[in-house]
């Protein structure tokens, strides 16, 4: 039996007999009763078969290259200990990142920190730890840093650029323009590099520049290697990530040996053919590897039919924050008819807790299970506590077998921090 929904779930996901979807060889009706609903059941092998497309493809176009998983999409140490386990680096955006990367196993010194408002003490984490590299993005970063590196030790520095690229994409994920908070524009950029190229505590090892995320054109992207290149020559250019991910049956983002291509192509044309390239693909790393589990609680027929299901906003943050718009299926009704156009709502008590608008279904009813495809990026590291909802687990699947690598958090857990 096959489905659409099919052509955005991992490879190898499949629809028994009865209607029910089958993912990494699990039914997802047992995977329901066993971990409870929401879950995010990611497909392990996908997972790993992602990585390791991305690390074989690079390593072909240019051999003194590396991909670093921007590991803010998906942050769970189980996650970044695959991506370790594929020979890949990790993007980390604060201190927790850097402490469940060490945590997963992850070599310090394939670590990349990012961000525009680093504290004294994620950078001390970073000195402390031996992070391989600290892109600054601002002078307060230098100023820290040369308070915090030990006298005999220098850190090595990439500077992040503002390419001067405004990307095609939501307003909310766009980096790389003018006026963008990410970066220093070229006069600056340079500024900063002579300033750092004295220091006797840090080491200029060379720039970085990021346009976007969820951006489905790879020339976008390889647009910001001419201003770097105009910066000078350096040991190592960091080109970002931002390749787009398919959330809905209509996208068709480029493939990473296309965007690849794409980049490199630039690359050869502007840098030199000595220097490190590093890429950090987030979004289009996890996205596809994971889906959605809820089960529907309310169905509503009135002036529009609402089919309102256990999660919402409180474990998928991407609707309300740029309007992501999702595909969805009745998981254990694939083999029926869809005859009814529904919005697919959430459970918090707010009006912007709109999953899908609109989602045409077979009539749905209340314990059905639902099944929300491509929510790898994203999900799991914004999930919050709004109404006192309690954060989902994460479970691995792969072969048949199911494990949860997060578990669902318990009534207590709420209440840890109360003093």
């Amino acid at each position: 039996m096959t489905h659409p929904l099919l052509d955005l779930l991992p490879a190898g996901s499949a629809v028994d007999p009865d209607g029910t979807l089958r993912i990494g060889g699990c039914r997802v009706d047992d995977l329901a009763r066993e971990f409870g609903t929401p879950a995010i059941i990611v497909d392990e092998t996908a997972l790993r078969a992602r990585a390791r497309e991305y690390r074989t493809e690079l390593e072909a176009r240019w051999p003194h290259a590396r991909v670093v998983f921007a590991s803010k999409a998906f942050p769970a140490t189980a996650v970044q200990r695959v991506m370790a386990e594929e020979g890949l680096g990790l993007d980390v955006a604060g201190g927790g990142e850097i402490l469940s990367a060490l945590r997963a196993g992850v070599d310090p010194a394939l670590i990349v920190l990012h961000g525009n408002a680093k504290s004294t003490e994620e950078l001390r984490l970073a000195v402390d730890a031996g992070v391989g590299l600290v892109v600054v993005d601002n002078s307060d970063d230098v100023d820290r840093l040369e308070e915090i590196v030990p006298a005999g030790r220098r850190q090595d520095v990439l500077v992040r650029v503002v390419p001067e690229v405004a990307s095609s994409t939501h307003p909310h994920v766009q980096t790389g323009q003018v006026g963008s908070k990410f970066g220093l524009t070229a006069p600056a950029a340079k500024a900063l590099i002579a300033r750092i190229s004295r220091s006797p505590r840090l080491r200029m090892r060379g720039v970085h520049a990021h346009v976007g995320s969820q951006v489905m054109d790879p020339s976008e992207l390889a647009a910001a290697v001419a201003p770097l290149a105009a910066l000078g020559t350096f040991d190592v250019y960091d080109l970002g990530g931002g390749l787009g991910a398919r959330y809905t049956y209509d996208e068709h983002p480029a493939s990473v040996a296309d965007y690849l291509d794409t980049l490199l192509a630039a690359a050869r044309a502007h840098l030199p053919s000595t220097a490190e390239l590093i890429i950090e693909p987030g979004r289009s790393m996890v996205n596809g590897a994971a889906l959605t589990l809820y089960t529907v609680t309310t169905v509503k027929r009135d002036a529009r039919a609402f089919v309102a299901v256990d999660g919402g906003m409180g474990d998928n943050l991407e609707v309300a924050l740029f309007q992501q718009r999702y595909e969805a299926a009745l998981a254990t009704r694939l083999g029926e008819e869809d005859t009814e156009d529904v919005v697919v709502v959430g459970r918090h008590c707010e009006s912007g807790d709109v999953l899908i608008d609109p989602l045409r279904l077979p009539a749905a009813r209340v314990g059905d299970l639902l099944v929300v495809p491509a929510t790898g990026a994203y999900t799991h590291t914004m999930a919050n506590n709004y109404n006192g909802a309690r954060r989902p687990p994460v479970v691995f699947v792969r072969g048949g077998e199911a494990r949860a690598v997060i578990r669902r958090e318990t009534w207590d857990d709420l209440f840890l921090r109360d003093l």
